[in-house]
Formats: structure tokens, sequence, C-alpha cells
């Protein structure tokens, strides 16, 4: 859990530090590039360490990544300029790839999946923690103190995470499997993302998505994309084994998390720009009422955590729960202008929570579907393509409301500023957002039908590694 609050209040303290950073590094133009860099190395870096972790140890990769990424924190409190600032940041984000990935993975070591939803739900709260106490943390250090205390600020947590990581962890079982690392198929792979996720940071904001540049990323991605897939066909060790992707569990836990995942970050982000521009809050107030949703998330999670170790229906609680979420998405897309706050923020509760109640049962129910020697890589690949699904959305909302308010000029400039523009001028931005909340309910409909079609396998009263020799004679069978 500290390793995962390491990365995941990275994620959330630089927010409010950004404007500083950029006046006191005099460099606006490539400010965008401190969370960019980060993202595009996390991202790629993930299942990396998944596929590395089912080879060399948990313990061992964790270790790499914590150091990455403390090496990398102080690189960025000492950066002198933007590029360094840049360059370092993107070290860090290869380490953080790994913090958010190998703790769900020990979990699945330690514990059975029958009594894994609890210990995931625990892990939920490290991300309401950190939605609360980053912002604070990075509007206090950059205002009252030096931006760079939100690098530094690192060095204690990541010390004891790294002491408890070495101590700790010597104890963890080991599911000892020979496994080379396909190293064609790694680099195709996080080639496709890098290039994936350029083509979204950049479309619709600095560049138009109908751009020649924007055209030839996307299909630069979709390229390296499809000579990935052809490798796993023909590598006689895939990078990502064909029995974890064409596992149907995995698939549609994959699918569903994808779009749940992505809808919550598009709507915590976009929610908070619908506070300031519709309805008139400042940003400490937005991010005090955006809570709702956060705290509805964690909920969500633990009360689901609880439920799957009690019912062998697992799959009912967040069947329940995306459904209302749904709903109280399709309130919103109708009829938010006219809403007070209180049941604007009743139903934010509710998306949050019916959000909520999907992870566990993604990350329990992918976890139980594999074999011993898969967990790291399936766990792995389950948080890439959330991190994957986060940056499509996000930049899908974001395509919403650039078509809904943007003037069709070939200067894009920042989507925050546009919606503060399109505010002041008078323009009727309340529609354009409730298209974001009906684009939103779509995409957990399908997150839905995914849900709907990913099969309830009985929860394992061992763990992993007490059925590894079973399963894998079996399979051997």
């Amino acid at each position: 859990m500290l390793a995962m609050l390491l990365g995941a209040m990275d994620q959330t303290i630089i927010a409010p530090a950004l404007p500083t950073i950029g006046r006191e590094l005099a460099d606006l133009e490539l400010l965008a590039w401190v969370v960019t860099a980060y993202l595009l190395a996390a991202t790629a870096a993930t299942p990396l360490y998944g596929k590395l972790s089912d080879i060399h140890g948990r313990r061992t990769m964790l270790l790499v990544a914590v150091v990455i990424f403390l090496v990398g924190s102080v690189l960025c409190a000492l950066a002198q300029n933007m590029t360094m600032l840049i360059l370092a940041r993107f070290f860090q984000g290869i380490g953080g790839g790994g913090l958010m990935a190998l703790p769900q993975t020990i979990v699945g070591d330690l514990v059975a999946p029958r009594d894994r939803p609890r210990y995931q739900a625990y892990l939920a709260t490290v991300f309401m923690t950190a939605s609360i106490i980053g912002p604070l943390f990075g509007g206090v250090f950059a205002q009252h103190f030096h931006w760079s205390l939100i690098f530094w600020i690192n060095l204690p947590l990541g010390a004891l995470a790294l002491g408890m990581t070495w101590n700790e962890l010597r104890r963890l079982p080991q599911n000892h499997r020979p496994h080379r690392l396909d190293v064609i198929g790694a680099i195709l792979m996080i080639l496709g993302t890098t290039l994936l996720l350029l083509a979204l940071s950049w479309g619709g904001r600095s560049l138009a998505w109908g751009s020649s540049e924007i055209i030839a990323l996307l299909l630069a991605a979709a390229f390296a994309f499809a000579l990935f897939v052809g490798r796993l066909v023909t590598a006689s060790e895939p990078f990502i084994p064909l029995t974890v992707l064409l596992n149907p569990v995995v698939a549609a836990g994959v699918t569903a998390s994808f779009f749940a995942v992505g809808t919550m970050v598009g709507l915590s982000i976009y929610v908070s720009i619908y506070f300031e521009a519709v309805r008139g809050l400042s940003a400490a107030q937005s991010g005090l009422y955006l809570m709702a949703m956060m705290t509805g998330t964690v909920v969500g999670a633990i009360i689901t955590g609880k439920l799957m170790g009690i019912t062998p229906h697992y799959k009912r609680p967040p069947l329940v729960g995306v459904a209302f979420s749904i709903i109280a998405l399709v309130i919103l897309a109708a009829s938010a202008d006219n809403l007070s706050m209180l049941w604007f923020e009743i139903l934010l509760a509710i998306v949050g929570m019916g959000i909520g109640t999907q992870f566990p049962v993604m990350t329990t129910g992918v976890q139980n579907a594999v074999l011993a020697h898969e967990l790291g890589t399936a766990t792995a690949n389950l948080n890439f393509f959330r991190s994957l699904g986060s940056a499509v959305i996000v930049s899908a909302f974001g395509a919403i409301l650039l078509g809904g308010i943007g003037d069709g000029s070939e200067r894009i400039v920042a989507l925050e500023i546009l919606v503060a523009e399109a505010a002041r001028s008078g323009k009727n931005i309340e529609t354009v957002f409730q298209m974001v909340f009906a684009a939103a309910a779509i995409s957990l409909a399908i997150a839905y039908v995914a849900l709907l079609a990913m099969k309830e396998i009985p929860l394992r009263g061992a763990t992993n590694q007490t059925d590894a020799k079973a399963m894998d004679e079996k399979s051997s069978l």
C-alpha cells in the first residue's frame, strides 16, 4: 500500500503546482509534457513489470520500481529548466508503472481468491487518500514553500516502502517457472502505446485532430500494434501469453475495466471543469464537491469486497451498481442544469459507488482465471488497459467539449482556457457538458455489457501458490 500510495499521489499532487512550475521555470509551452511524459512512461512500462515479475519475482521488481521512482523524484526536484524536468518525469514514470501493478499482484500471491476482494478494497482506499491529500499538499507546497517539495516528499515515504519491501517481502512465496522475455514483442507494444498516447495527448490541444501529424501518429500506432499481434502469434513465448490474451474472463475483465476506469477518470477531470465554468465554483470548492464521487467509489469497492467473500454470485453487486451509475448519468445528461447542488452531489455519489463495485470483481476475477505463473502478466495488463482507457476516454470527452464550444479555428488552445472563455462569452456550455455525461453513460453501458459476458468462475479457497502445482499439472494434461 505504501508503494502504491507513492504512484497514486504523484498523479494528484502535481496538478495544483503546474502553474507555479511553469512560471518559475519560465516555460509554459512545454508545461503539459510534465504530465504527459510521466503518463507515457508509466503506461508503457506497466505490462513490462508484470512479465518481469513472473520471471524474476515480485520483490525484486518492486525494489527496482521504487528505486527508479525515488531517483526520478530527486532528479525532478533538482531540475533547473523545463527540459530537465520533463526528462526526469519520464524516468520517474518508468518506476511509477511498477508501483501501480505489482502491489495488486503481490496480494494475489498471498491471499486466496475468495478473500482477495477484501484486500483489493483496502487498496482502493489508497486512491481515495491520494485524491484528498495529493491536491492539498501540492497546492500548499507550491503556494507557501517551493514546488520541488512535491518531489522531495516522496523520499521518506519511498524509503519506508523500500525498507519494508526489502525485509518483509523476503517471506513472499516464490513461484519458480522459467520464462524468456520477448524483447521484440515488448518493444513493439511500448512503441505502439507511446505513439497512441502521443496522438491522444496532442490531439485537440497542441494539434487539430484532423492534422497530418495526428493522423500519422495514429497510423504508426496501428502499424506497431499490428506487428505486435503478429509477434504474439509467431513467437515461441510471446510477451503476453496467448492463454492469457484469449482467456474469455481476462478479455471481458479488461474491456470492462477499460471503459469503467476511463469513465471515472474522465468524469473526475471534466466534472471539476463543469463546477468552475457552469456552477461558478472556485478550484478548491470544485475539488471538495468532487469528493462525493471519489468517496462513493471507495465505499462501493469496500462493500463489494466484503460481499464477494460471502456469496458465490460475486458479479451481482457490480451488475446492480453499474446499472445505477448509468441511470444517474442519464439523469445528469437530461437535466444537469436544472438540478440543485444537493441532487447533483447525490447523483455523483451514486455514479462513484457504482463504478467502485466493479474494481474488486475485475481484479480478483482476472487473477482467479489464470495460472499462478501468469498472475503478474495478467494483473499488469489489466492495469495497462485501465491506464490506456483513461487516456482514450479523457481525450474523447475533451473532443466532445471542443466540438461543442470550439470555433473551428486551426489554433487549438488548452481545453480549460477554451471552456472558461466560452463561459465568459455567454455560450450555452451546459448543453455541451450534458453531452459529456451522455457519453459517460454510453461508456459505462459498454462496460456493463462486458461485465455481463464475464464468466463467473467460483473463487478458489486457496492461494495461487497452493493451487499452482495442481493447476499446472492439469494444464499440461
